[in-house]
């Protein structure tokens, strides 16, 4: 189905407040701001604090100050994650309904170990694009009895996308394949329409026992009621939009478009992140740099 233009864009910047801003999330907030402007439409600002452990209000209030000091505004109400919970909830049982998830109970050291036992070996065992080993499918099939025990027992969980059962499905719904629409280029240079293949990260985590979500479910989910028409955001995440744009026909969400950009990477040409403090905003505002010397810094 073709997709219909809105009257105005609507794009977002959704960072996680689990560390302070750096100079790659600057690059990114402000392709979406300007994006936005350049096509008269609306910027929104979302703060993605699903993971409550990690989560901290100094970094929520810092991400306010240091898009405000690059000369950023954006749409009030910001909405935060932790907040709808029950739009993810709400989401996930359907996603039950149509039996195209199922709960794992798999640890970490039992994924290692089923691995182990197959005698491929972890270093030749696939991985999915983030670097992670594809689920080996332990857990998946478990009779209904055995399932109810480990449930009264207490055990923790995670929900896994059961990936050809929801592939097929939606599929079926579509009328054919699916795809979704690059408008500025993946990280091969992939543009244009796009056929998703969301075997790539095998059976994914979907949501846990306790946070009714996970990344994948609640973007898609806050990007479909929040009428985000513009996806902008690093070319790191160009291979989620596969599971994204599944999830999206399986749900019956509208499809935005994708626009991924480049990564700011250090001189190494490793791409910045928050757990290494790299060119983290407040240092640099507080040695003295402007935000003009932060787009000159990020490539802008």
């Amino acid at each position: 189905m073709p997709m219909t233009r809105p009257q105005r864009d609507v794009l977002r910047f959704a960072p996680s407040p689990n560390g302070w801003l750096h100079l790659g999330h600057a690059y990114s907030a402000i392709f979406a701001y300007e994006t936005a402007k350049a096509l008269g439409g609306r910027f929104l600002l979302r703060i993605e604090d699903i993971d409550t452990g990690r989560c901290r209000p100094e970094y929520e209030q810092g991400i306010y100050e240091d898009l405000a000091w690059l000369g950023l505004d954006w749409e009030e109400p910001v909405r935060r994650q932790s907040e709808h919970f029950a739009d993810y909830e709400a989401a996930l049982k359907r996603l039950r309904a149509m039996e195209v998830v199922y709960p794992c109970f798999a640890t970490r050291k039992e994924i290692a170990d089923a691995i182990a036992a197959t005698g491929i070996g972890p270093k030749h065992w696939p991985s999915d694009p983030d670097g992670a080993p594809i689920y080996p499918g332990i857990y998946k099939d478990l009779p209904g009895p055995e399932l109810n025990r480990l449930m009264w027992e207490g055990r923790s969980y995670a929900w896994r996308l059961d990936v050809e059962k929801a592939l097929e499905l939606a599929e079926k719904k579509a009328g054919g394949p699916i795809s979704f629409h690059e408008e500025h280029g993946g990280p091969r240079g992939e543009l244009g329409r796009i056929p998703i293949d969301p075997l790539l990260f095998g059976d994914v985590i979907i949501a846990r026992k306790d946070v009714p979500t996970s990344y994948h479910l609640a973007v898609t989910v806050d990007d479909a009621i929040q009428g985000v028409t513009l996806v902008t955001r690093g070319q790191d995440l160009f291979p989620a939009t596969h599971v994204h744009r599944l999830l999206q026909v399986l749900l019956d969400l509208p499809e935005p478009r994708y626009r991924h950009h480049p990564l700011v990477r250090d001189e190494t040409g490793r791409r910045l992140s928050k757990s290494a403090k790299d060119m983290g905003l407040r240092e640099l505002r507080s040695d003295g740099l402007t935000p003009a010397d932060v787009r000159r810094l990020a490539g802008i």
